[in-house]
């Protein structure tokens, strides 16, 4: 399994009581979602590595008390504090404006009026507000991603219709390093 593959669901933390189990920290919106997991990815070493889940209950609302399969002393070492990752085809097919970050990369922005906002290079989520950033004509333009403004998700054509006020771009708009 190669990491580009996969998305990251969250950390093992911490150890949980005597019995070798561990804490999964999630990092998602849905934990309800990963409550059945059978098995996890860890990055050991650059290297996404299988362990198996013999049982999982809720430690908190957004973390899991783990127990692996064959679990020792080692085996429970080595995961702490790894990411974990699940493969991409796990998520379920999101449809109309939902949309996960890491498929929208490389999708245009148009405004209302069929303006071009520029290609999406990354999504930043480390902030209070969410936003896309994306380049046009060489510049870096950020846009703050706000639902009531996604006209349209066209994933054939990839590309995000918005509804942008008036002068948005050009305060988002964040000069080159040329451009000082």
């Amino acid at each position: 399994m190669k990491k580009e593959d996969c998305y990251l669901l969250g950390k093992i933390t911490r150890r949980h009581g005597l019995a070798g189990n561990v804490i999964l920290k999630l990092d998602t919106d849905q934990p309800e979602l990963y409550k059945k997991l059978d098995s996890i990815f860890l990055e050991i070493n650059g290297l996404l590595v299988p362990f198996f889940i013999e049982k999982s209950s809720w430690s908190k609302l957004d973390a899991l008390n783990i127990a692996f399969k064959n679990s020792s002393e080692a085996l429970v070492d080595q995961s702490l504090g790894k990411n974990v990752y699940l493969p991409l085809t796990s998520l379920p097919k999101l449809t109309g404006k939902q949309f996960y970050y890491h498929e929208i990369i490389g999708f245009e922005i148009f405004d209302e009026e069929g303006n071009n906002c520029g290609v999406i290079r990354s999504v930043n989520d480390q902030t209070a507000q969410n936003y896309f950033v994306t380049n046009l004509d060489g510049k870096e333009v950020v846009i703050p991603i706000i639902k009531d403004w996604i006209l349209e998700i066209n994933r054939d054509e990839r590309f995000i219709k918005m509804q942008l006020p008036e002068g948005l771009i050009d305060v988002f708009l964040v000069p080159s390093k040329k451009d000082e």
